[in-house]
């Protein structure tokens, strides 16, 4: 909630500094609740948001929707929530009667990434709100804001986030009041204005996220009062600006400091950042070029030097320092509470910092180091008694040149990691060193293209999460007893040169793990070679072995005291994999199978499917031409697939049909049949009838199937049909299909038109058949589907008529185009008995005689329920009829492609509703909508988003 955001924002003083805790107290907790959607955010019971909206009476209001309180004078706060992503001044009209209003708050619907407001609202609306004391457009893709902050001299909160602004008007700073100014993820904006200083009373600047700013304006130092700065830019040649940061001893929270390249010793100094008691996390970013003649090692190794911070520091990152060495504070003892420390790209380091003696370490990540060969005792300390006694999380990554990791593992005295819960390892090609051995509380290792690195696991007994990828070799030296010893929960093992684990041992560690991926093993031909197996593992991934035939050696059944415990098992790029292991019908727990690129596999094996698998998905499966290959007599087939519900298949161009003989029971539980791309299927279900619980049916390029079935049940449950880039000539049967409710038929040539025996069903929504050169008729019984909500025809025989009975009351969606017949047909019928048609798409091909739309001559209307509106290729349409528009209050979005004699659209009175308006390849028609001397300009201009061409007049970005 935006409310929730502004509560801890205005916590600027002392006084308020308690919100935190704020909905922790009982009291409190009745009245809001933690959003199950978002952990940061409170809702409140919709009772006791109607006991608010009754006590606060005429004071709070909120516009939703279609929704409208009943607004007055004496409104002071208010929310508007919407649903869409287009904000007209129309629907904004109930603010100018709030003259006295404080709060202007819009929440957005979260399913929208954009959100457009008219400009109107910005240039009208908001200068008269002149009491307003908070302010947020965030998310409103705005390019400009008007100077209108002088009307507003009361503003204390300001959100302009995620907009598209690049500048601010100067008039934000005569905003003496302002408190807050949010700028987080304000992309396009290049700088703060110039006169910041001014505002003397703010608390709180977040330009998180701006990363086009590149410098901070002069006079930081005026505004003594901010605590929170997210990030304070230092420009090149601005470095003494840093030493404005003096007086802001009010800093706290997290804070960060960049372009520390354009900074020198002496100005470094005067920040005094070891006086700024408050701020807990500190970030240091250089610039990320090194090849800067100007950037001096000895110079940043200076800096470095004076910006130490409190010590009382909990959170420390330092990026793109381009010194050689640290400084000693770094690795002080007295930062007692720092317990996060990133060291990112410091490429000219050449050693770590002592940073083993910080007592409360818990998470310390180092990333980019490429001049670091080896790491040892400096990393520790030296004379460190107990180094890292807090650290639970080490991360190394890209350290190109890192070759040796010594540990000091000879001496007693000193014990290592002794609370490391996560090691990872990534990008260090150099490393030869085994990895430390005494880590008695790793639970999770991740080991990634480190390929000259043997990884050892023979003495980490607590752990149980596994990922060795792109390294020289796996070791197990059995050297700890197995009873200490825990089996891995998660084990993901993919291009690993070398094995090198005693097969029982592999048993012990890896037999029960829930997850197990195995990858990239050049010469793996069976699992049982390295000790693997189905068996014990919930979860199991195979990819990338080129040599692998088989996943058992020895294809037995299972043994009587082994469980399998397998639930998906998926297997892709296995070149030379001819067939799946005979304990596959054994696995009863196994419910989603994938086979991907597995260019041996003929079919599975007759009788060998998983008696409980539900979903089954194969692609580029080159030679799979049967799903089942039966064989003569088999009396054990009644029930192999008795339960797959879910079957895919993509891109297997030898696949001819499903079962080789047409098994009366096979997938006779199935209830979505995809296949795609599989050029020599010509025949779903030979000899067989179609699965009667079927109800997703999907067919795409597969141009050799004719048709889907030779006979349909009155029981089946069929409910959706797609269809395209294939064979089929006819659908036969449909009226049998009493629950059939879509059909789409896209890109079939043969196909001609329909069964006389038409569409008999109360459920029917959806018909749309598109590019279907041959297809000539519709089914007669069309009007009487009273259900039908969707209909499309496009680009099909051109005299396609339609129906002499008329068109479906009910529609809400209606698209037609290159069928000038089915055009004039609904123009005599007429368009307006479409009383619930929200969006009307139509194609102008062929309609050589019309030249407005909707046609004058006529007094056509069009439907009031319109949301959508869409013209394309009407060669010689002129005009807009503006009476045919005037009772559309509902239209969101207008659009025009292909038009070309176009040169006018409805008068301005009939578009206040629009929130989209795209015109393309209609010349005329632009010229006149050019904002600097086009006609049609001021019909235009209040539209939240108005784009020509594809390019974006309405938001317009500055130059």
């Amino acid at each position: 909630m935006e409310s929730r955001r502004f509560l801890a924002i205005k916590s600027s003083n002392s006084r308020q500094r308690s919100w935190k805790p704020i909905f922790s107290r009982s009291s409190v907790k009745v009245i809001f609740q933690i959003s199950s959607k978002d952990k940061s955010r409170f809702v409140m019971h919709d009772l006791m948001n109607d006991l608010a909206q009754l006590v606060a009476g005429e004071i709070c209001c909120r516009l939703e929707g279609e929704k409208q309180q009943k607004f007055s004078h004496r409104s002071r706060h208010s929310a508007y929530v919407s649903d869409d992503r287009y904000h007209i001044v129309k629907k904004l009209e109930a603010f100018y009667q709030m003259t006295s209003l404080r709060t202007f708050l819009p929440l957005m619907a979260p399913r929208y990434d954009e959100f457009f407001l008219s400009n109107v609202v910005l240039d009208d609306l908001l200068p008269r709100l002149s009491y307003l004391r908070v302010l947020s457009l965030r998310g409103y893709k705005i390019h400009d804001l008007p100077d209108f902050f002088e009307n507003l001299e009361h503003l204390r909160y300001s959100n302009f986030s995620r907009t598209q602004i690049n500048r601010l008007p100067d008039s934000l700073c005569t905003l003496y009041h302002l408190e807050t100014l949010i700028l987080r993820d304000c992309s396009k904006l290049k700088n703060l204005p110039s006169k910041i200083r001014n505002l003397v009373n703010l608390h709180f600047l977040d330009i998180r996220g701006a990363d086009s700013i590149k410098r901070m304006p002069s006079g930081f130092d005026q505004l003594t009062k901010l605590q929170i700065l997210s990030n304070f830019v230092i420009g090149e040649g601005d470095g003494h600006l840093i030493r404005e940061l003096k007086n802001l001893s009010s800093l706290r929270g997290n804070f960060c400091l960049s372009g520390l390249e354009n900074v020198n010793g002496q100005d470094a100094r005067e920040t005094k950042l070891n006086e700024k008691l408050g701020i807990d996390g500190l970030e240091l970013q250089w610039g990320v070029d090194f090849e800067n003649s100007t950037r001096k090692k000895e110079v940043e190794e200076r800096v470095m030097d004076f910006l130490r911070p409190q010590k009382k520091l909990e959170q420390l990152i330092i990026g793109n320092y381009g010194g050689v060495k640290f400084s000693s504070w770094i690795a002080d003892s007295s930062f007692k509470n720092l317990s996060s420390l990133k060291l990112r790209n410091c490429k000219n380091c050449k050693s770590l910092p002592s940073v083993g003696r910080l007592p409360l370490l818990k998470d310390l990540s180092i990333i980019g180091f490429d001049q670091v060969q080896k790491i040892g005792v400096e990393l520790f300390g030296e004379i460190q008694l107990n180094p890292f006694a807090s650290l639970e999380i080490l991360s190394f990554e890209s350290l190109p040149n890192w070759k040796e990791w010594h540990t000091c593992e000879g001496d007693e005295k000193v014990l290592k990691l002794p609370s490391l819960r996560e090691l990872s390892i990534k990008t260090c090609p150099q490393l030869l060193e085994r990895l430390p051995t005494h880590l008695p509380s790793l639970q999770k290792l991740e080991i990634h293209w480190c390929t000259s690195l043997v990884v050892s696991i023979s003495s980490f007994p607590s752990l149980c999460e596994l990922s060795v990828e792109g390294c020289a070799e796996l070791v197990d030296d059995c050297s700890s007893p197995a009873k200490e010893l825990s089996s891995f929960q998660t084990l993901s093992l993919s291009n690993i040169s070398k094995f090198n684990i005693p097969a029982d041992r592999t048993m012990l560690r890896f037999g029960t793990s829930e997850h197990f991926e195995i990858g990239g093993c050049e010469e793996l031909t069976s699992l049982s070679q390295h000790g693997f197996s189905l068996v014990g593992h919930r979860f199991i991934s195979v990819s990338g072995c080129p040599q692998l035939q088989s996943l058992e050696a020895e294809e037995a059944e299972l043994q009587p005291n082994k469980i399998s415990r397998v639930e998906s098992l998926k297997i892709a790029y296995c070149d030379r994999l001819n067939r799946l292991p005979q304990v596959l019908h054994e696995l009863t727990f196994l419910t989603v199978m994938e086979i991907r690129g597995c260019r041996g596999l003929v079919s599975f094996a007759e009788n060998n499917f998983p008696p409980n698998l539900k979903k089954l998905k194969i692609a580029d499966c080159d030679n799979l031409e049967y799903l089942v290959d039966e064989k003569e007599d088999n009396k054990n087939m009644s029930c192999t697939l008795c339960l797959l519900e879910n079957l895919s298949i993509y891109m297997c161009p030898s696949l001819m049909s499903l079962s080789s003989k047409g098994h009366k029971n096979i997938c006779n539980q199935l209830q979505l049949l995809q296949i795609t791309g599989c050029s020599k299927l010509s025949c779903l279900f030979s000899n067989t009838k179609f699965p009667i619980t079927l109800k997703c049916l999907i067919i795409k390029g597969c141009p050799e199937l004719e048709y889907i079935v030779q006979e349909f049940k009155e029981t089946a449950c069929l409910e959706v049909i797609l269809i395209s880039r294939s064979g089929i000539k006819s659908l036969q049967g449909l009226d049998k299909l009493i629950h059939l409710q879509e059909i789409w038929l896209l890109s079939c040539s043969n196909l001609v038109s329909f069964e006389e025996s038409g569409l008999l069903t109360t459920s029917f929504r959806v018909f749309a058949v598109a590019n279907c050169e041959n297809f000539g008729a519709l089914p007669k019984c069309m009007a009487s589907i009273t259900s039908l909500r969707l209909l499309m025809v496009l680009n099909c025989l051109a005299d396609i008529s339609f129906p002499s009975e008329g068109f479906p009351a009910n529609l809400t969606l209606l698209e037609i185009s290159n069928a000038p017949k089915i055009y004039r047909s609904l123009v005599e019928w007429g368009l307006n008995r479409l009383t619930s048609l929200q969006v009307l798409v139509i194609g102008g091909e062929g309609c050589s005689n019309v030249v407005s739309f909707p046609e004058e001559g006529i007094g056509m209307m069009l439907p009031r329920s319109l949301t959508r509106i869409t013209l394309l290729k009407f060669e010689n349409l002129e005009f807009m009829f503006s009476e045919g528009f005037q009772d559309l209050a509902s239209l969101q979005e207008l659009e025009i492609f292909n038009c070309p004699m176009l040169t006018s659209l409805p008068e301005k009175d009939m578009l206040l509703s629009l929130g989209s308006l795209h015109i393309c390849s209609c010349p005329l028609l632009k010229e006149k909508c050019s904002s600097d001397k086009g006609r049609e300009w001021s019909k235009i201009s209040h539209i939240p988003l108005v784009l020509i061409d594809g390019k974006k007049v309405i938001p317009r970005a500055s130059d």
